[in-house]
């Protein structure tokens, strides 16, 4: 018997287009963390179930929409990258990121002792975050979806709608920034 080959997001996306509910709820459970991820690191903190339930909906009744001219899954991450903008909207205020998916990876610190370790991998993420807060949206967007959810580049383009030139040129000003902001930190502490 043959290997079982996973299905991909286009024979779901068919399938889904076509009334398979089921292939819908596979595709959502396949893309919820992802989503999750987006949405919290957009800044939806508290409220990114809620965005990506509502991004799940809105995505299953524009299904008919979807073209493939992109990945499905940078096709629902516009769709939460929208929502979340709607609830800083609805807010009328802005939040900031709250990078609960920023965590150290294990064993990255094995070389240090493992108490010491964390207090620097907490005091570089805190900075981080303090940082990535202060930036402008838009540059915030595009270094979240571009270093934090490892969006390609056409994927990056296809989430926020921008040409490909500005997601290019955003990148590199706001990396700038953010490495501005970051230098900043540490000769304030230093």
């Amino acid at each position: 018997m043959p290997p079982e080959v996973p299905l991909d997001d286009a024979e779901f996306v068919t399938r889904a287009q076509a009334g398979d509910l089921e292939a819908y709820e596979l595709l959502v459970a396949r893309h919820t963390a992802s989503a999750y991820r987006t949405a919290v690191l957009l800044g939806a903190g508290s409220d990114a179930e809620d965005v990506i339930q509502e991004a799940f909906v809105k995505g299953y009744r524009k299904l008919s929409r979807y073209r493939g001219d992109s990945s499905f899954r940078s096709w629902l991450l516009a769709i939460v990258a929208n929502e979340t903008r709607n609830l800083h909207r609805s807010r009328d205020r802005r939040t900031g990121l709250v990078l609960r998916a920023a965590r150290v990876a294990p064993g990255s610190e094995a070389a240090e002792d493992g108490a010491v370790g964390a207090v620097l991998a907490e005091e570089r993420r805190t900075a981080l975050v303090r940082a990535l807060r202060q930036l402008p949206e838009k540059d915030r967007e595009v270094i979240v979806c571009r270093y934090f959810l490892d969006l390609t580049e056409d994927e990056t383009v296809a989430m926020l709608g921008w040409a490909r030139g500005t997601v290019k040129s955003r990148t590199s000003r706001a990396l700038t920034k953010l490495r501005g902001l970051l230098d900043v930190g540490e000769l304030s502490r230093g």
